[in-house]
């Protein structure tokens, strides 16, 4: 969602008009309920009748240098909390875990697309940690730099994470799939005196060549003194030549001392940029600070996921380059002390499997991945995780966009095995940690619905007017206080900031969602207020309508969007996937068209349904409608830089065409 989108949005809904109804619901599993850290159904009452007090006690888990003086400051939309606090990130995430006599416990397993394996302790990876750190100093790195990373999901960037954080330098990953162009542009915005690369990576059995991307990128920075270079080892080769700048990673790292003291911080220095992109314009550098994102990621991954750190095999199969690889692979699990497991290459390679097999080898307890994944998993077959012994799982959850009812059912029958409490998560690169979700020993869950506010963190819906809407239906999604991992700015721009997410209705921070509320006082998601067409004059959500087409058996994956129409305003137009073992055909087409009107009403029935091999996703997975949008219109494309496959459009352009004319 652009800005100007996210501001200007009276056109989308004065309220949003909901039609798909979901009545199955699951109570959270005795045995689990028994054994689940959350048991106290009072908790959300207790955390919001004193909401500062929760967060300071969850504050008080961490090991702080100096205690604050106080929890917060607030100077609407500006938040300090933990005002004089000094501590330091890669203590919460090593050091104390190390002190508690825990450091051989297994930090990360870690295995690489072509099959190797390495198995991390807590004292490996602080020892890494405090090399890296001594390396970082001895080329000029110090407290308040700028440093960016552009690395594989190895256990390297996360070291060279924690590395940034024990010296007080200001780390910013940028996904390692990014263009040059991209690259640079985050460069150029931070200023960065070092880039952290490796040679390159695998994926789908081809090397990335990242150091290319990284040469080419930093010829326009000036900025850059020093570029780092890990290799990833036999059969990764870059094409890149030899830079002035090169420094090898093992002659300035390895050689280190394994001990750093680290730089005391204080609650509110910045801790990390993350860029995110609108449609237009550059991108926003989303700031977050030290005290309070840790306190966010404790607490949300302790409660959320229920983690146990002496037995949960936790794996959250997102790249460290988004928020959710920040939150939910680095600092709220290494915060809590829990083992992980992290995997370099794609989930299909060789085989469509490859990701039950690890939970299988791995015995891996805790699940956290993206309805996009789930809605390919269901596409290849139920046979591939029937082939392996899951039994290990307790608990799943899904992150980065409203999950449908029927893969969220898939997940909870094949994978769960109608055990696995599911924990569908509602937050931003923004908020810094998870807003809404179910408490899986507490919560009964519905499919498709993120359910409640996490304790101490109060959402509300409103309307267009910014008025509140009490009871069951539709609206905007706000959150009316602040909480401890909340973005602090936008980086070097404090005036977007403000204007972004907090003009449209004063007082409350609008991320640019609609939601509905059911007759339970569930939540439900709606995604983004730009997907909700306006047909004969009613708000519908196109979640809804996708989730009615992957309800049909031939349906793996759908989006929808809504077109100009002459009598209707807009009418909704259905993209899909089918299963393997289904054809397209008009006939399918029309069956596919009524079964959403039988299901949810005539009135959300598509004027089309086009059959696509492929959807435009971001790289994180998330479906582009706008791109679909300006395909269906005929509009020139855009920016395409932050699609997983440019060239998926093209040949979309192509199917839709044919299939128009």
């Amino acid at each position: 969602m652009t800005d100007s989108d996210r501001k200007d949005t009276k056109q989308n809904a004065s309220g949003i008009e909901t039609l798909l109804e979901e009545h199955r619901s699951f109570p959270p599993p005795e045995d689990f309920a028994t054994h689940a850290h959350c048991r106290d159904p009072e908790i959300w009452k207790k955390a919001n009748e004193n909401w500062q007090g929760w967060w300071e006690s969850w504050a008080k888990e961490l090991q702080w240098d100096k205690e604050w003086e106080g929890v917060l400051e607030w100077d609407p939309p500006y938040a300090q909390w933990f005002l004089g606090g000094k501590l330091n990130a890669s203590v919460q995430c090593l050091d104390r875990h190390v002190a508690a006599g825990h450091g051989q416990r297994v930090a990360f397993h870690w295995e690489g697309e072509p099959g190797e394996k390495r198995t991390l302790s807590f004292q490996d990876m602080l020892e890494g940690v405090c090399r890296t750190a001594n390396g970082l100093k001895s080329l000029g790195i110090k407290k308040g730099d700028c440093v960016t990373l552009y690395m594989p999901m190895v256990p390297e960037l996360a070291m060279a994470v924690l590395a940034c954080t024990r010296i007080g330098a200001i780390f910013s990953v940028v996904f390692a799939g990014f263009s040059a162009s991209s690259l640079k542009d985050r460069i150029q915005d931070q200023e960065a005196k070092l880039v952290i690369t490796a040679d390159g990576c695998w994926r789908r059995g081809k090397v990335l060549d990242l150091k290319s991307v990284v040469q080419e990128a930093v010829a326009d920075c000036p900025s850059v003194k020093h570029t780092l270079v890990w290799r990833r080892g036999k059969g990764v080769e870059t094409q890149a030549p030899s830079d002035a700048r090169d420094v090898e990673w093992n002659s300035a790292v390895e050689s280190q001392a394994n001990t750093c003291e680290p730089e005391v911080m204080d609650s509110e220095d910045i801790l990390f940029i993350l860029y995110t992109s609108g449609t237009t314009g550059k991108p926003k550098g989303i700031v977050h600070t030290t005290g309070g994102y840790l306190t966010g990621a404790l607490a949300t991954s302790k409660m959320v996921f229920d983690l146990k750190d002496e037995t949960d095999v936790y794996w959250c199969t997102a790249d460290i380059g988004w928020i959710t690889g920040h939150t939910y692979v680095i600092f709220g699990p290494m915060a809590n002390g829990v083992t992980q497991v992290m995997y370099e290459g794609a989930p299909d390679f060789p085989a469509t499997d490859r990701l039950w097999k690890m939970c299988a080898d791995y015995n891996v307890s805790v699940f956290y991945t993206a309805p996009t994944a789930i809605r390919a998993f269901m596409k290849w077959g139920d046979d591939k995780p029937a082939g392996h012994d899951l039994s290990s799982l307790r608990l799943l959850g899904t992150v980065g966009e409203p999950i449908n009812p029927e893969a969220w059912i898939w997940y909870h029958q094949l994978i769960g095995k109608e055990r696995c409490p599911i924990v569908d998560t509602w937050w931003q690169t923004e908020t810094g940690g998870i807003m809404i979700s179910p408490l899986p020993g507490l919560t009964t869950t519905v499919p498709g619905s993120a359910t409640t506010p996490f304790p101490g963190v109060e959402a509300k819906l409103v309307n267009e007017n910014g008025e509140e809407v009490e009871g069951p239906g539709g609206g905007y999604l706000v959150l009316t206080r602040p909480w401890p991992s909340m973005l602090r700015g936008l980086w070097r721009d404090p005036e977007r900031y403000a204007e972004t997410y907090w003009s449209r209705f004063p007082g409350c921070y609008f991320p640019g969602d609609g939601a509905k509320r059911d007759e339970d006082d569930n939540l439900w998601v709606l995604g983004r207020v730009d997907d909700v067409m306006n047909v004969s004059g009613h708000r519908l959500s196109t979640m809804e309508i996708e989730s009615a087409l992957v309800d049909h058996e031939a349906v793996a994956e759908a989006a929808v969007i809504g077109i100009p129409h002459e009598l209707k305003g807009q009418a909704p137009v259905g993209f899909v996937i089918l299963r393997g073992g289904f054809e397209s055909s008009q006939e399918l087409a029309d069956k596919l068209r009524k079964h959403v009107g039988t299901l949810i009403g005539g009135l959300a029935r598509p004027e089309a349904v086009h059959f696509t091999p492929e959807l435009p996703k971001t790289r994180s997975g998330k479906i582009m409608r706008r791109l679909l949008r300006d395909v269906a219109e005929g509009k020139s494309l855009g920016d395409t830089t932050t699609l997983a496959d440019p060239g998926i459009l093209e040949s979309l352009k192509q199917e839709y065409e044919s299939q128009e004319g």
